[in-house]
């Protein structure tokens, strides 16, 4: 018997007790090997107490018996219990985590737990629709969310759909449509040339003064610094042979293609590195640059720092003193200022290079808050046109028309303000 998957139809029949039929084609050969078609009709069970997602997947299991043929490993024609939860867990990530680097799997699993399963995890997944995933992302949005975490929920809930639809546990794709909303600003800080000089000249060891030359004026990533080894060091650059996250190290594993491109060293900074050197236990080619001892299994053996607790306790107290916020003492904010300052000292293709991005626009729109030259010159023309001999006497103006006891209330709604935010710091 000739087989062509089908998964047949079922329909209501019976006037006083309702049942449930199904019907499916069956293909055969005659006598001269044509192939015929005929239908098939039988009685599948009840009504009462049987819902029609029942009735279709107890006639699919018919269908496979009858023609005794496996069932195609695409066909997976979802019911109410396929729900969201069970095709993330068992279907999506299992696929996809290869591909992921240990951090981006921690962070990336923990977003679609917290943010995605939390909301359609006991839904079947094909009563999933676009109208149900605009109006989730639109309420993120109004509640406060930022543009990244918007952005990663909009991400993660259309490749799953993008994947139920390929493996056919869905018909169409409900995050086909789906737009990413209106969300506040995104505050990105930078630190100021005061705020680095003050920290770099209270720095008394030469361990840290070297790891945090490399942060502000290198601009690598906190997985690439902490994984740097002495072989990485050529004498005018840092070449990357590996990354470290969570005290594990990862040989050969980078972020992008890009990542595994030579950085250059500043020439004031190549001193800071060799004063290092001379007097690090541990310069062998292998070994690590920044190193800690281990811990439990990897007692008395040499494991890369972790980079948020070596900011923490060695320099974030330095910091405090000096009176720099704890929200630029990160690396994120080492290379942000890296690249925002290189608009000053050179083009957008040179900070591209510098902080190797594959994509030039990643550096332009998240590194480099750049303002073109020709239009600022543009921009001055026309001013100078308009207020041409003319100049605003702003130092002989007062507050005139303005009652004395109004601002008094603003400037004090101000510096409240000013004091919240320092405490928030």
């Amino acid at each position: 018997m000739a087989m062509k998957y089908q998964k047949g139809t079922v329909y209501l029949c019976g006037e006083k007790v309702k049942m449930w039929y199904g019907k499916y084609l069956i293909y055969e050969k005659d006598r001269d090997g044509k192939e015929i078609r005929r239908h098939r009709n039988f009685s599948i069970c009840p009504k009462a107490n049987t819902p029609k997602w029942k009735a279709e997947q107890l006639l699919r299991e018919i269908i496979l018996k009858e023609v005794d043929t496996p069932e195609s490993p695409r066909a997976h024609i979802a019911d109410d219990s396929v729900t969201f939860r069970w095709f993330v867990n068992e279907r999506y990530i299992p696929m996809r985590q290869g591909k992921w680097s240990p951090a981006y799997r921690k962070t990336n699993t923990y977003h679609i737990e917290h943010y995605l399963i939390s909301q359609f995890g006991d839904w079947p997944l094909r009563q999933l629709d676009t109208f149900a995933i605009q109006v989730w992302l639109n309420r993120l949005a109004n509640i406060g969310y930022s543009l990244a975490i918007v952005r990663h929920c909009f991400t993660n809930i259309r490749a799953i759909t993008c994947m139920a639809k390929k493996q056919k546990f869905l018909t169409e794709d409900p995050g086909e449509d789906v737009t990413i909303p209106q969300t506040k600003p995104v505050v990105r800080p930078v630190m100021t040339r005061e705020q680095m000089l003050a920290l770099i000249g209270a720095i008394e060891d030469v361990h840290d003064l070297c790891l945090i030359h490399v942060g502000i004026f290198c601009g690598l990533r906190a997985s690439e610094i902490m994984g740097l080894q002495w072989k990485s060091w050529t004498g005018e650059a840092l070449m990357p042979h590996g990354t470290a996250y969570d005290g594990q190290f990862f040989a050969g594993r980078m972020k992008t293609r890009q990542s595994k491109a030579p950085i250059p060293v500043p020439d004031q900074v190549r001193p800071v590195i060799e004063a290092w050197r001379s007097v690090c236990i541990d310069v062998s080619p292998d070994a690590l640059m920044f190193p800690t001892f281990g811990r439990g299994k990897r007692k008395g053996q040499a494991v890369p720092r972790w980079g948020k607790n070596f900011l923490k306790w060695r320099i974030s107290p330095i910091a405090q003193k000096l009176g720099i916020p704890d929200r630029l003492i990160t690396f994120q904010v080492m290379r942000r200022t890296l690249g925002t300052d290189m608009q000053k000292h050179g083009t957008l293709k040179d900070t591209q290079s510098m902080l190797r991005h594959a994509s030039i626009q990643t550096t332009g729109d998240v590194y480099m808050q750049t303002i073109e030259k020709s239009v600022l010159d543009a921009v001055n023309s026309r001013t100078d046109a308009v207020l041409d001999g003319w100049s605003a006497p702003v130092k002989e103006m007062g507050l005139q028309g303005r009652k004395p006891r109004g601002s008094k209330p603003i400037r004090r709604s101000s510096a409240k303000l000013e004091e919240e935010v320092s405490v928030s710091y």
